[in-house]
């Protein structure tokens, strides 16, 4: 059985203004990490991947390193701009990178893949945006305004009542768009 995919952004952990900056319901810093990470583990399982876009702790190293290991899943980091604790403790991640090309196999799509651009920040243009790839991005913390003729949207935490969101509910938010192939091309 292959694993389920899991795409989320913006954890801020050990990040106490968050709570102020984005607005989030939690009455301490304790009490939005505790949460965080069983809204994580909930949906997440063992096997299960996780891109991560980015912003996972503004912690200190040690404590970003307990935060990591109770985090269920192979998660594979985009970085954010707030990634120096994370950064200190490498083996967790599968991958890391600055910004990936994903493909995953999809047998709705013609050639029977879906590829999807990863990167912190949101894009008004990427590749193959004509050709109905998608692009998934964190940062904003809910605040750009959605683009429905865009196959794009946020991803972190703020948008997704603080759980990481699964592929298939990608894939259902992405059908949800009015965009169209300009040119009456079909999708990559």
């Amino acid at each position: 059985m292959k694993p389920n995919i899991f795409f989320t952004a913006d954890h801020h952990f050990g990040h106490a203004n968050i709570i102020k900056f984005s607005e989030r319901p939690f009455e301490s810093l304790d009490q939005m990490n505790e949460e965080l990470i069983r809204r994580w583990n909930e949906k997440v399982g063992i096997n299960d991947m996780v891109y991560h876009l980015g912003d996972i702790s503004l912690g200190k190293p040690d404590f970003t390193k307990e935060i990591l290991d109770r985090l269920n899943g192979k998660i594979h980091l985009i970085k954010g701009n707030h990634e120096g604790a994370a950064l200190t403790y490498p083996k967790r991640f599968d991958s890391i990178r600055d910004y990936h090309e994903l493909k995953i196999d999809e047998p709705e799509n013609a050639n029977g893949k879906q590829k999807i651009i990863l990167l912190h920040y949101a894009m008004r243009s990427w590749n193959g945006s004509h050709r109905g790839v998608w692009q998934l991005y964190g940062h904003s913390h809910g605040t750009l305004p959605d683009d429905e003729m865009a196959l794009s949207f946020d991803v972190g935490v703020d948008c997704h009542n603080f759980y990481p969101i699964s592929y298939e509910e990608v894939k259902e938010i992405m059908k949800r768009k009015k965009w169209t192939p300009p040119f009456g091309a079909g999708r990559e």
